[in-house]
Parts: structure tokens; C-alpha cells; sequence
């Protein structure tokens, strides 16, 4: 499901084009994707879209919180993804709510989640809510060579 996601991105949402779903679905089937992982797509981007548009007052409003993530978290996202999370937010890129979309995001994944993966979520949940210098940074990231580096 997640090549469909990125595909979905690099192709319409990132140049902002929006077709229908049902012509979507065509050309992603005939682009050889499975029925399946173009649905789960779609309800995907509907989540996050969703997501995006509702902000915690209270989430956002406590920048120094602590975040612990559960056994599930950690089975599931993996340790460099979390580290990279814990660098955006000190960055100032992500907010707590934002923090939290991501991982809602990743962990409505089939899969196990990396690095590239996670960066391709924040990616995707940046550009979704608007946040084009933030999205620039990230994008930085996303296809850089070099790690980033907190000063």
C-alpha cells in the first residue's frame, strides 16, 4: 500500500491535482497496482486529510511534554524513525499534533515503518496542511544523502 501512497503523492496531490477516485483507481489498477492496497490508499489520504484539518488545543499548547511510545509503537515504527520524529519537533518543523498524525499515519500502515517512510509521511502530512517551508526542509531530508544535524 505504501508505493500506491507515494505514487498518489509524486503524481496528483504534490502537483495538486485531484481526479475522482473512481479515475483514479482506474489508472492506479492499470499502473499494475492491487485493488486492495488502492483502496486502502485512498482511505488512508481520507484520514489524514481528516486528521489534519482537527488541532488539539491542549496537544499543542504543551511543547515540552515527554512523548513515551508504546510496545506497539516501537514494534512497529522503528528507532531511527522515532529519533528523526524527536529531531523535527526540537527543529520546531513538527508541532505535538502534527507529531501525533504522523504516527497515526504510520502506524495505520500494513507494514513495519523506516526512515524513508516516515520521512515520505511527514512529508506527505506537511503538505497536506499547507506548511511549504516546513515541506521544503523535509523534502531536504527526505532525499538528502547526509543526515540532518541539530545545532
Amino acid at each position: 500500500m505504501f508505493e500506491v501512497l507515494v505514487y498518489l503523492f509524486e503524481n496528483y496531490f504534490e502537483a495538486n491535482i485531484h481526479p475522482d477516485q473512481h479515475t483514479l483507481a482506474k489508472e492506479l489498477s492499470a499502473a499494475g497496482f492491487e485493488d486492495a492496497d488502492i483502496n486502502g490508499a485512498f482511505d488512508w489520504f481520507d484520514a489524514l486529510e481528516a486528521m489534519s484539518q482537527q488541532e488539539t488545543q491542549a496537544t499543542i499548547a504543551s511543547p515540552g511534554i515527554l512523548r513515551i511510545y508504546s510496545e506497539i509503537e516501537t514494534k512497529k515504527i522503528s528507532s531511527e524513525s522515532l529519533g528523526f520524529l524527536l529531531f523535527l519537533e526540537q527543529a520546531g518543523v513538527l508541532n505535538p499534533a502534527q507529531r501525533e498524525l504522523v504516527i497515526d499515519r504510520a502506524m495505520a500502515l500494513p507494514e513495519a515503518i523506516s526512515l524513508e517512510e516516515t520521512k515520505w509521511i511527514v512529508l506527505m502530512a506537511l503538505w497536506n496542511q499547507g506548511k511549504a517551508g516546513d515541506y521544503l526542509f523535509v523534502e531536504d531530508a527526505l532525499f538528502s544523502d547526509t543526515r540532518p544535524t541539530l545545532h
